[in-house]
């Protein structure tokens, strides 16, 4: 069998523009960020206070900073603020979540979520002023509309939508992220392509004045860490 040979390409590069810090700035930024990202939690209750979009565009092209499988950036981010969107948005998903907690839940997984105090009813998709759609695009159409693949989307997509979530809670904003399965119904709303699966709708805005969140805590770092 012939192998395939993959003639050589000149790579065009660029210098790297790395800024370097002093030791000791360096370890108090990691303590700083730290600091500030430990404050983040997933909240339910949304204020209707508008956010500039310019904040929401500036937090995705950071997402879209992530490293990714072949520089491919498989990933697209629908805005909406459209309250008629937003309805049918909050419609279609109540409707799959009634049917995940009445019959399509195992009961391990719904003892897990009680104490979080989750159900089917998801005002927050009304309430707040920006619902992001996070699609994954599962392959690429080239100019001749044939499919090409693309490498490492979950892994890539999963990268960009941390970044997402760390560049809103940076910015002063809360977000929750919102997985209603299944997640189809994006696509029709939203008018995305059969080529792009929905990963995950991410709600952002302000907190409501009286947002409480569950009383949990985070592991600790012995709990999560292991070193050789």
């Amino acid at each position: 069998m012939n192998k395939t040979i993959i003639p050589p390409i000149e790579i065009q590069t660029i210098p790297f523009n790395f800024q370097e810090y002093p030791l000791e700035e360096i370890q108090s930024r990691a303590l700083k960020y730290y600091q500030n990202m430990s404050m983040r939690r997933t909240i339910r209750d949304f204020s209707t206070r508008e956010v500039p979009i310019d904040v929401i565009e500036n937090c995705i092209r950071a997402a879209d900073t992530a490293p990714n499988g072949a520089n491919q950036h498989p990933w697209h981010f629908v805005v909406v603020t459209d309250p008629e969107k937003k309805r049918k948005l909050r419609v279609a998903a109540e409707k799959e979540e009634k049917e995940f907690y009445s019959t399509r839940a195992p009961r391990e997984w719904l003892e897990v979520l009680a104490p979080l105090g989750t159900d089917e009813h998801k005002p927050f998709l009304e309430t707040a002023p920006y619902l992001i759609a996070i699609f994954a695009q599962v392959y690429g159409v080239d100019k001749n509309g044939e499919k090409t693949k693309n490498y490492y989307v979950n892994e890539s997509v999963g990268i960009a939508t941390g970044l997402l979530i760390s560049a809103i809670h940076y910015s002063g904003l809360a977000s929750l992220t919102h997985t209603p399965s299944p997640m189809r119904f994006l696509n029709q709303i939203l008018e995305r392509p059969e080529s792009e699966r929905p990963f995950l709708l991410l709600v952002v805005g302000y907190p409501a004045a009286d947002a409480r969140v569950p009383d949990i805590r985070r592991k600790s770092l012995k709990e999560i860490t292991t070193y050789f």
